[in-house]
């Protein structure tokens, strides 16, 4: 989906920034869109969700190679990050080692909260805040779960030394 023109400024802000993290207030923002934002984008972090589908504000951030990385409501101010580059993986036979920063970067690549990611993965927001963590690593067959969403997702990783355990 491309962005409307109310974004379209946002859109083109963002590609011309030379930095990997851009933060802005809401009232930069509305500057930008010579336009205001919408009451929910005030009051909820769904608006700022990085969802591929159906939200025309987000649209114009991903097109411009950025995702929300944080929302600070208190202070009304909204940090943009683009990706880091493929997360490495390692494996054990054909089973890739799901570790804290490629769970939360399949996580962040799906747009999904970690209650909504736990939701689709079928396990509780604290065990997906866990692996976020690093308080421990999901097992063999939750790491082929994870491969299937991961693949459903179109999230691509690049390999990493092989690990023969």
């Amino acid at each position: 989906m491309k962005p409307d023109r109310k974004y379209q400024p946002l859109l083109e802000f963002l590609r011309q920034s030379n930095q990997a993290e851009v933060i802005l207030t809401f009232t930069e923002i509305e500057e930008l869109m010579n336009d205001t934002l919408p009451d929910s984008a005030r009051k909820k972090r769904a608006w700022w969700s990085n969802r591929s589908k159906g939200a025309l504000q987000a649209s114009a951030w991903m097109e411009a190679g950025y995702r929300i990385e944080e929302v600070d409501f208190e202070e009304q101010r909204v940090t943009f990050r683009q990706p880091t580059a493929k997360p490495k993986v390692q494996r054990v036979g054909d089973t890739v080692l799901w570790n804290a920063q490629l769970i939360k970067a399949l996580r962040r690549h799906m747009g999904l909260t970690q209650a909504e990611f736990a939701q689709r993965m079928g396990v509780r927001q604290k065990t997906v805040s866990n692996w976020e963590i690093a308080l421990y690593e999901p097992p063999l067959s939750t790491s082929k779960h994870l491969e299937l969403v991961a693949q459903l997702a179109g999230f691509r990783y690049e390999e990493g030394s092989e690990n023969s355990e």
